[in-house]
């Protein structure tokens, strides 16, 4: 008896690869349905049925806050004028006056504005009691010689007294307390306060 010949082998070959196929894809559990049908809740993942929900984790760096506090710098009239800057929370005079000493931004020095003061070269440390603030310095903070030196002191006298309860300043360097000019041509060791420097002060 003989096999089918050559032709009917390669007209069969394809209908049994489709029959192997129908029985992998039945095997596998992939419905042959042409419409959509619900799968029972077993044969659904449970990664599926229970997501995990993300944690968030809260920072524990605080928030960048600033508030605008205010300075004197000197006017090229010769009096001081006040501008702001960006001093952290909470303010205190020490970082104020420490902004002070960095001097003007290069759109104020545009406008004519400069500080008769050293710059961040030194370092301040100011402590308020009974309305006085006493700014220590760590070096002499002046930075000219003459009348200018008064227009100096009154850069950090209305920067100080520009603050609420703060009437007048003592000034120390390294702790210890020096003479200052006043507007009158005095040298004066105690507090001195904005009527000190009426001259100074800024125009309206």
């Amino acid at each position: 008896m003989t096999g089918p010949g050559p032709a009917a082998r390669r007209r069969r070959g394809p209908a049994v690869l489709a029959c192997a196929l129908a029985a992998l894809a039945a095997a596998c559990g992939i419905p042959d349905n042409a419409t959509p049908t619900a799968i029972a809740r077993s044969d659904v993942p449970a990664h599926l049925l229970n997501p995990v929900t993300p944690v968030t984790v809260p920072s524990t760096l605080p928030p960048t806050v600033a508030v605008p506090e205010t300075i004197f710098l000197v006017a090229p009239n010769q009096t001081v004028t006040a501008v702001s800057r960006d001093v952290g929370v909470p303010a205190n005079l020490t970082d104020i006056l420490s902004a002070l000493l960095e001097g003007p931004t290069d759109a104020e020095s545009r406008f004519g504005l400069q500080s008769f003061l050293t710059g961040s070269r030194t370092r301040v440390t100011a402590t308020v009691a009974n309305g006085i603030a006493t700014v220590d310095f760590t070096s002499n903070p002046v930075q000219v010689v003459g009348p200018d030196q008064t227009l100096a002191i009154a850069q950090v006298v209305y920067t100080a007294t520009q603050q609420a309860g703060v009437t007048g300043v003592i000034f120390q360097i390294a702790g210890q307390t020096i003479g200052v000019p006043t507007a009158g041509g005095a040298q004066v060791s105690g507090p001195v306060g904005r009527s000190s420097y009426l001259p100074q002060a800024p125009q309206p």
